[in-house]
């Protein structure tokens, strides 16, 4: 491998091109460099070998003795660098790049993604959790999950599902709630980032907005919903934040009253990019998920 390096790559790649293809002229067609560069390389490669790879004729150059068997192990040599970059762009292709905040991420899409993998098994899913929104044009994520109005500026926004807010706590808190106005007996537990208000839950459910107790306030839904189950109040909780808790009993919705927020989930693809196999493949069954959830929520409607 050493003397590999004394002998410049682009050397080796000119004399293999004119090995195979014949002439200066294809060879610069090819490496999209001009005539004089490629005869350049070649004598620069020469001399660093310190053996004459082609003779020159009047009818062109012609390989020598050594530079047969010379140019033959560096075809096989290219031929395995190639085999070698296609590889990396084989697993580029077959690996999908999704953009999610980190409370959808844990809460509903890593529980369900084991029905992908069995789907589609020759797709790797690498999930981006992050809440900054990805640069879709500059970047080498696929498809981004995003909660707002749908308004991305570069983006090409689907609606996956409009977000729905209510109240959730655990069982020990609702058994206390025998009406909205015992909500004030009780500990909001407040996400300081949110986009959503209880203001918007109130005025769906016909009813005065009541003052909270002072609760556990966090930067992080996921926080939130943990303080909930855990029975420290009552946080306003929406549909792929609480499904799971909900479907198992770790918290209930006490007054079965959903308030559109006016926001949603929406999948944003490049507003320039074709979507490409595996995109639509991701949409299609996230959309069957989106489906099944929903389902699970009205038959949860007449337990609330």
């Amino acid at each position: 491998m050493a003397m590999l390096n004394r002998v410049h790559l682009n050397g080796l790649r000119a004399v293999e091109t004119v090995a195979r293809l014949g002439s200066l002229a294809a060879a610069a067609g090819e490496l999209n460099v001009s005539v004089s560069a490629v005869s350049q390389q070649i004598n620069r490669t020469e001399k660093q070998l310190g053996q004459a790879l082609f003779e020159r004729t009047a009818s062109g150059l012609m390989l020598t003795e050594f530079g047969t068997v010379f140019s033959a192990r560096l075809g096989a040599g290219f031929r395995e660098l190639a085999q070698a970059v296609a590889l990396a762009d084989e697993a580029s292709q077959c690996t999908l790049v999704v953009s999610v905040a980190p409370a959808f991420a844990s809460k509903w899409l890593l529980p369900r993604l084991s029905r992908h993998f069995d789907r589609h098994p020759n797709v790797l899913l690498r999930i981006d959790a992050s809440v900054r929104l990805a640069d879709l044009e500059r970047s080498d994520i696929d498809i981004a999950i995003r909660l707002g109005d749908g308004k991305w500026p570069g983006g090409r926004a689907e609606l996956l599902l409009a977000q729905e807010v209510f109240p959730v706590c655990a069982p020990v808190i609702a058994k206390k709630l025998m009406s909205i106005d015992d909500l004030a007996q009780t500990c909001a537990i407040t996400d300081e980032r949110a986009m959503i208000t209880w203001e918007s839950w109130f005025k769906a459910a016909g009813a005065e907005p009541v003052t909270f107790r002072k609760g556990a306030r966090f930067t992080d839904p996921m926080l939130c919903l943990e303080s909930a189950i855990a029975g420290h109040g009552v946080m306003l909780g929406w549909q792929l934040l609480a499904a799971d808790a909900l479907a198992d009993g770790r918290l209930v919705a006490p007054f079965g009253v959903r308030a559109q927020s006016g926001l949603g989930y929406w999948l944003v693809t490049s507003a320039t990019k074709a979507e490409s196999r595996k995109v639509r493949d991701f949409k299609a069954w996230i959309r069957e998920e989106i489906a099944a959830t929903v389902a699970q929520f009205r038959s949860l409607d007449s337990v609330a």
